[in-house]
C-alpha cells in the first residue's frame, strides 16, 4: 500500500459505514469527525482470521475485500490503513505512527509498538484518528493538546505530555472509566511506514504470547454503546445503565453475538472457511485454561 494510494472505492465504503454527506465531501473537521464517528459502529474490531490461521493481509485490495465488500472486522492495522487511504482520497494530510499498549498494564510499562494510530491535520489543528483499538475505540479524534479533557459520543479522553525531553515528545492516551483516569497506549512521533507495519502485523499474528493467538476479541461500538466480546466473556457498556456482563454457553451464542452484537458477517459464509472448522475454533474458547 503506498502513501498516497487513492484505488480505494469510496461509495462503497461510504454505503458500509452509513455515510450521507456526498460523494467527496471537503476534507475538514467536520468531516473527519463524520467519518470517525460512523466507522467503529459499523466495521467491527475482531480477530477471527488469526484464530484460524490465516494470513492477516494489510494490502488495501485485501482490507477493501474484507472489511468493506465481505463485511468483516479486523484488527488496528486494517482499520487504521483503510481509514488512512480514505482520509487521503479525500484530500486529508495525514501521517502514521505506533503505540505501546498500556490498556491492562502499568502506565510505566514499555511494551513493544504493537499498535498503530493517526495524526490528521485540519486547518483547527493536529487530531488524533483511531479507529481500531477494540473495546476502546475512539469514536470521535482528539486534539492533539495535552492535559485537555475530550467528551466523545462514547465517553472522556485525554491526551498527557510524557517524559523529560521536550525536543522528543511522547503522549499518553487516557480514558475516564469509572472516574478514574486509566491509560490506554504511548505514542510519540518517530516515522513509521508500511513495512514496519507489516513486521508489527506478524508479530502479533504469530507470536505465541500473543492475545490474539489464543482468545477471541472481537468489539463494536453503537449508539451510546460499547459492545465487547473476550471468548466467551459478552459486554455491553451502556452510558445510561452501566456495563452488563455474561458467559456465553455454547457455541451457538458465540456465533449469535458475533454475528448480531458485533456485526460480523461470519467467514463460512464466503466459503473460504467451512463451519466445521469456524465452529471447531470457537468451540476451542470455551475451554479452560487454553491462554
Amino acid at each position: 500500500m503506498t502513501a498516497h494510494d487513492t484505488s480505494l472505492d469510496l461509495p462503497a465504503y461510504f454505503a458500509r459505514i452509513g455515510f450521507d454527506g456526498g460523494a467527496h465531501p471537503p476534507p475538514t473537521l467536520d468531516t473527519l469527525r463524520a467519518l470517525h464517528l460512523l466507522h467503529p459502529q459499523a466495521i467491527p474490531f475482531e480477530n477471527l482470521d488469526v484464530l484460524l490461521g490465516r494470513p492477516v493481509r494489510l494490502d488495501l485490495a485485501s482490507i477493501e475485500r474484507k472489511l468493506v465488500h465481505n463485511r468483516r472486522g479486523g484488527y488496528c492495522y486494517e482499520h487504521n490503513l483503510l481509514f488512512r487511504s480514505v482520509l487521503e482520497a479525500l484530500g486529508f494530510r495525514v501521517k502514521s505512527y505506533a503505540g505501546r499498549v498500556l490498556w491492562g498494564r502499568d502506565a510505566s510499562a514499555t511494551p513493544p509498538r504493537t499498535h498503530m494510530l493517526l495524526v490528521v491535520e485540519t486547518d483547527e489543528g493536529a487530531f488524533v484518528a483511531d479507529v481500531g483499538f477494540g473495546g476502546m475505540t475512539l469514536s470521535a479524534p482528539l486534539a492533539l493538546e495535552a492535559g485537555l479533557e475530550q467528551i466523545t459520543p462514547h465517553g472522556a479522553f485525554r491526551l498527557e505530555s510524557i517524559g523529560d525531553d521536550a525536543r522528543v515528545p511522547h503522549f499518553r492516551l487516557d480514558a475516564l472509566i469509572g472516574g478514574t483516569w486509566t491509560a490506554v497506549y504511548r505514542f510519540d512521533f518517530d516515522p513509521q511506514y508500511d513495512v514496519d507495519y507489516e513486521m508489527s502485523n506478524h508479530f502479533v499474528a504469530t507470536y505465541p504470547q500473543s492475545i490474539f493467538i489464543h482468545n477471541l476479541l472481537a468489539a463494536r461500538l453503537a449508539p451510546g454503546r460499547r459492545y465487547g466480546l473476550f471468548n466467551q466473556r459478552f459486554s455491553v457498556h451502556d452510558d445510561r445503565e452501566g456495563t452488563a456482563q455474561r458467559e456465553l454457553a455454547d457455541v451457538g451464542q458465540m456465533r449469535r453475538v458475533l454475528s448480531d452484537e458485533i456485526g460480523i458477517r461470519l467467514p463460512d459464509t464466503d466459503g473460504s472457511v467451512t463451519s466445521a472448522e469456524l465452529d471447531a475454533v470457537l468451540a476451542r474458547l470455551t475451554q479452560p485454561n487454553l491462554a
